[in-house]
């Protein structure tokens, strides 16, 4: 059963990174921005709003080798820290925002 798991997570992390990857390449080729969320992931407050500038990281999976990176964004830095507690639970929020994003 452990093998299994293995292959579902590994499967929904490439699925979270090529999601990641084309909003990226999209960033890039229309040089507008293409995150796909106004506010914290973590909080929910918006992004530069009275916190001030939201604090961009760059999430890379350990699990991945050469793994190029997300950006997510936080209102503050106590947002990172409760990030880097459960990352796939914010990616997958990310993740869902940019999917709906794409069928608009």
């Amino acid at each position: 059963m452990k093998p299994l798991r293995t292959i579902l997570t590994a499967t929904l992390l490439l699925g979270a990174l090529a999601v990641a990857l084309a909003v990226h390449a999209g960033d890039a080729k229309s040089g507008k921005d293409t995150y796909p969320l106004t506010t914290c992931v973590v909080s929910g407050e918006k992004l530069g709003g009275d916190m001030g500038a939201p604090v961009i990281y760059i999430y890379k999976d350990p699990k991945i080798k050469n793994d190029p990176g997300r950006e997510v964004r936080f209102c503050c830095p106590n947002c990172l820290k409760d990030f880097k507690k459960d990352p796939a639970k914010y990616l997958k929020k990310i993740d869902d925002a940019a999917a709906a994003a794409a069928k608009k």
